[in-house]
């Protein structure tokens, strides 16, 4: 793979192949009526007056109110193709811990696309701080997808799965919430979901058939946890987290073709970006193989705001990450 680390998005900007899966931004098809009741499109909101005309699956125009118009979802894949997974692909996430500042959009991005509660967080941002000499940095820690997952081999009744396009996941119809899986990750990235679906909920997804893809409509008394977004990558963009990211600190992409990208469109080699940055995984003494890989916190690279720009000469506020001296996994 003939690719420059650090390559510009307009130097690619006339390739196909992986992009066409890396591809990202807003969902066109939101101004597509669906039929089948498996997409909500229309809202109960109150009319706002700014008219948009929209096609009928029959190909049929007509004049809508866009404040009526919810974001589109496509009609999740059959069971067996979720478990199956894409073909052909290694999913693969790095983070970059010199650029986290630990702003937590990556969070926000994540709940807002799986419609989480607040105290489920996928993935987690860890403010660390290994000595008192030294600043401390933040560190997002979602689930790890592990090559060798010690989650699917105690599951007894097969919920939890791994895929052959590396993604782990859980199917929530077959979920009995005896927890054994999160007693077994060393990673601590699992959550006990222990109520029903708010009315809010409900009325965002609509009524959305349930796929292991897409982890909604969730279920009370079973476990959940971040998927990498599969249902999102099958659409070619990038998971929520990694698009949600304001300072590039997440790539995303395919180890099979050795590449992944950031939110700004970079593409970078990935087996030289982790040799050139010593980059490692979580405890990985352990034999689980995780699919998520870490850079150093070194050379801190996130901008710091000017002195003169702070009201009264008040040092600037901490930004929100879970106060922590080192984290437990």
């Amino acid at each position: 793979m003939n690719k420059k680390i650090e390559e510009s998005p307009e130097q690619d900007s006339g390739k196909t192949g992986r992009r066409n899966f890396l591809r990202f931004g807003a969902l066109a098809a939101g101004l597509t009526v669906v039929g089948g009741g498996l997409t909500k499109v229309f809202s109960d909101a109150k009319d706002s007056g700014d008219k948009i005309k929209v096609f009928t699956p029959d190909g049929k125009l007509f004049e809508a109110d866009s404040s009526n118009l919810c974001e589109y979802r496509p009609a999740p894949v059959s069971n067996e193709e979720a478990r199956k997974g894409i073909p052909n692909k290694k999913f693969v996430m790095v983070f970059d811990l010199s650029k986290c500042d630990g702003c937590k959009k990556c969070t926000e991005a994540c709940q807002k696309m799986h419609y989480t509660e607040s105290d489920r967080e996928w993935i987690k941002v860890f403010t660390m701080h290994e000595a008192e000499a030294e600043a401390p940095y933040y560190l997002p820690k979602p689930c790890f997808h592990c090559d060798n997952p010690t989650c699917t081999k105690v599951c007894p009744v097969n919920a939890t799965f791994k895929r052959q396009d590396g993604i782990v996941l859980i199917d929530n119809e077959r979920c009995i919430g005896c927890r054994m899986c999160m007693a077994a990750c060393p990673y601590s990235t699992r959550f006990f979901n222990w109520s029903h679906p708010s009315s809010a909920q409900k009325k965002a997804i609509g009524n959305i058939a349930y796929s292991p893809e897409q982890s909604i409509p969730r279920r009370m008394g079973t476990v959940e946890k971040c998927d990498f977004c599969p249902d999102m990558i099958r659409q070619g963009k990038m998971p929520a987290c990694v698009s949600g990211c304001p300072m590039d600190v997440i790539y995303f992409g395919d180890q099979n073709e050795d590449a992944v990208t950031n939110a700004s469109g970079v593409t970078v080699k990935l087996s030289q970006f982790l040799e050139q940055n010593a980059g490692y995984r979580q405890l990985e003494e352990l034999g689980t193989e995780p699919r998520v890989y870490y850079l150093p916190p070194k050379n801190r690279k996130y901008p710091v705001p000017e002195l003169n720009s702070l009201e009264g000469g008040k040092k600037p506020k901490k930004h929100g990450g879970n106060e922590m001296g080192h984290m437990s996994m």
